[in-house]
């Protein structure tokens, strides 16, 4: 679910304060080494306002590139520490990712997917109830901060489980019948 930390007009933070410092070298940089992930405090400053490269999200998603797309954006700036606020490196990402660069850029542009974006922001504010990242959101479970991998495949389990009936919680039997 698309979700927006600091949305335009919020100010975005700068790599070079000591709070984003202390922060990856304290808790994001060791995670990151543990898991086996190359991840970079992308250098751009102030940190870029994200909302276009959500909009672009959902021009992927409806072509069918949505999980591709968003891939892309998430190298680009965490490791390749490109402005993912900038609409040509946008474009060029989308078209990376066989997206038609012309009709990504135009719909952009002209701020299509801008609704579609503030109203997954709002249901993931008001409905969800999401206000940091991560936040994972598991069948009727939303977990918020890093959880560990057992307890995420524990959550998806029983999420599974539960969509396919499974879940017998609350299951009686009377004379007629079960409910």
């Amino acid at each position: 679910m698309p979700f927006e930390l600091r949305p335009y007009p919020t100010p975005t933070l700068r790599p070079e304060s000591e709070y984003m410092q202390r922060v990856w070298a304290q808790s994001v940089k060791p995670l990151a080494k543990r898991l086996g992930l190359e991840i970079e405090l992308p250098p751009i400053s102030p940190q870029p306002h994200t909302h276009l490269a959500f909009e672009g999200y959902h021009f992927a998603k409806e072509h069918g590139k949505g999980n591709a797309y968003h891939h892309r954006v998430f190298v680009a700036f965490f490791q390749e520490g490109k402005d993912i606020g900038d609409l040509d490196v946008l474009t060029e990402l989308a078209r990376d990712v066989g997206l038609d660069a012309d009709a990504f850029r135009a719909a952009l542009e002209a701020r299509t997917y801008r609704e579609v974006h503030q109203a997954a922001l709002r249901h993931a504010v008001e409905e969800m109830g999401i206000t940091a990242v991560p936040t994972f959101v598991i069948g009727p479970r939303v977990f918020v901060g890093l959880q560990s991998k057992e307890t995420l495949e524990r959550a998806i389990a029983e999420a599974e489980a539960q969509a396919k009936g499974g879940d017998a919680s609350g299951l009686a039997c009377g004379r007629d019948g079960c409910e």
